[in-house]
């Protein structure tokens, strides 16, 4: 585990199960439709409950880089903030999307009044992001982000196992000591 305290807020790195974190939310790595699938995103559809999915069809689904928030359901976070990040391909626009996508997130929460969220690694799945380069470009958004935020006040990355908490740690140590 690893936290640090960035302009008023908390930035926590653990290892965990995301449909069991306590935060005012927790962030879906979602496809398109929202639908319940693998991964992240069957995780999250399985703990919350059916209502969930009945919810994101009468949302319809949003593009890569945005986020949509819906009811928690069983889950103990409150809500649910689905976000769609990029599928890798090595272009520049990559990391332009999964950018937006830890931005969308953050300005959500914010605008609904929650003080905390938690994220997985986005798109470091079946979207094969590289853990290395997401890691850098997802807790940089997240350190300047936490600048601007008025609410939220606790974010959690919440990751898989040692290797990948390691490697955000490497990470996150390099963002700190640049500024």
């Amino acid at each position: 585990m690893r936290k640090i305290a960035i302009d008023g807020g908390v930035l926590e790195l653990v290892i965990g199960d995301i449909t069991v974190q306590d935060t005012d939310a927790v962030v879906n790595a979602a496809n398109r439709r929202l639908a319940p699938g693998g991964g992240v995103a069957g995780a999250i559809h399985r703990a919350a409950g059916p209502g969930l999915w009945e919810e994101c069809k009468q949302i319809g689904g949003i593009q890569t880089g945005e986020a949509v928030l819906t009811k928690g359901y069983d889950l103990l976070a409150e809500y649910v903030i689905h976000t769609v990040g990029p599928v890798y391909h090595g272009r520049s626009e990559d990391a332009v999307l999964l950018a937006s996508c830890y931005r969308s997130c953050l300005q959500l929460a914010d605008s609904k009044g929650l003080k905390s969220i938690a994220f997985p690694a986005l798109s470091t799945g079946i979207f094969g992001y590289p853990v290395d380069e997401a890691a850098e470009i997802a807790l940089g958004t997240v350190v300047t982000a936490l600048e601007d935020l008025l609410m939220v006040k606790l974010v959690r990355f919440v990751l898989f196992d040692e290797s990948v908490l390691q490697i955000h740690i490497r990470q996150l140590d390099g963002i700190i000591n640049k500024e």
